[in-house]
């Protein structure tokens, strides 16, 4: 029999989706990082008009539409003060294949790559699936990720470091101060910073910055996405852009693994971004009132939780067996030890909810806080 790779061996099913599996049919999904808005009508409007056009029945162009990635460049513009050439910018199958793309072009065998921990669950899986060698790295008190932390990280054999902010599963936001040192160690180390920006429009406190802001040394690649923004996680569209060379070496995985992103949610995508901007303005002040609501309840629990100030996360210390006694409750949160070595005695909770679920759910996990205490 043909034996399995050691690079899919080393990689093991989301814990987040083992929870959703053992959670039973009526439970309460604070686990799913999946903004509870529909997409905006414009957007999905644009896609049947593609579709009822015949514009959406063929690939695309590899990278994705000239009208798509001239919007993402606009967008660039406007949100963040860069400016991109259109011709490097990729269209992805959602940020996770652009997260994948940026890994697979940029490390070889052996190679660390360094990340935050607890953190985004992919980090770890696309690293082994690179043939590198994952390397985490703790966090902050408040749950930051700190750049000397980064740079003492670094050795001969570092290929890359991400930095993702606002973060899953933290919540938190990193400094402008923070985002510049980023840029900085990029640069002088000659390393990759691939920067993870798919929730910068949930920002409560402080603001978002990329650290491709502070540098021009190419050593930046952004990875972005519709799915948070716009609530638009099953259209699968993300895009990632950089220096021209490191497009061109994306390009190469991309165009074999995907050829190209859906062509109905390219259309979508576009006039998000280019349409009116107030669903994402809508969406940021209700995840705030209920971070808030959620932040209270937990104070009144007793259980300590630095303040989730982006995203739609809140991650707070947790005593020994509340997870389990949640979840038998009949609500689902995330072990904070499925995010890395780092998360354990933490939870993660998602607030993408409406507020009466949240309330429920809230009163369920005070009563398993008495129980477990």
């Amino acid at each position: 029999m043909t034996e399995f790779s050691r690079r899919v061996e080393a990689v093991s099913i989301s814990g987040i989706r083992e929870v959703f599996e053992a959670a039973g049919e009526d439970a309460i999904n604070l686990g799913l990082g999946q903004p509870d808005f529909p997409t905006p009508d414009h957007a999905r409007e644009a896609a049947v008009d593609a579709i009822r056009a015949g514009k959406a029945d063929a690939y695309t162009s590899n990278k994705g539409t000239q009208e798509l990635r001239e919007a993402i460049a606009e967008k660039h513009a406007r949100d963040n003060d860069l400016d991109v050439d259109p011709a490097d910018v990729i269209a992805t199958s959602g940020g996770s294949e652009a997260l994948h793309i940026a890994l697979e072009a940029h490390v070889d065998a052996g190679q660390e790559v360094i990340f935050p921990d607890p953190g985004f669950v992919s980090y770890d899986a696309l690293t082994n699936l690179a043939g590198g060698t994952p390397k985490p790295v703790g966090l902050r008190e408040d749950l930051t990720l700190a750049p000397e932390a980064v740079e003492n990280a670094i050795t001969d054999d570092t290929a890359a470091f991400i930095v993702n902010s606002p973060a899953n599963p933290t919540g938190a936001v990193q400094s402008p101060a923070d985002m510049r040192e980023f840029a900085r160690i990029a640069e002088e180390h000659d390393v990759l910073c691939l920067s993870d920006e798919v929730y910068e429009h949930q920002v409560f406190e402080g603001e978002h910055r990329s650290p491709a802001e502070f540098t021009d040394s190419g050593n930046v690649v952004v990875v972005n996405a519709c799915s948070k923004a716009y609530s638009m996680t099953g259209w699968r569209l993300g895009w990632v852009t950089g220096a021209s060379d490191r497009i061109e070496r994306m390009l190469r995985v991309h165009q074999y693994a995907q050829a190209c992103a859906s062509a109905p949610a390219q259309y979508a995508a576009e006039a998000a971004l280019t349409g009116p901007q107030e669903p994402v303005v809508e969406m940021r002040e209700a995840f705030e009132r209920r971070r808030d609501v959620l932040l209270e309840g937990l104070a009144e629990m007793g259980l300590e939780c630095p303040t989730p100030k982006g995203a739609f996360y809140a991650m707070p210390k947790v005593p020994d067996g509340w997870v389990d006694a949640v979840i038998d409750r009949g609500v689902v949160v995330v072990p904070g030890e499925a995010f890395g070595a780092g998360g354990e005695g933490y939870a993660r909770i998602s607030y993408a909810t409406d507020m009466e679920t949240l309330e429920e759910a809230i009163d369920i996990m005070a009563a398993a806080t008495e129980a477990v205490r």
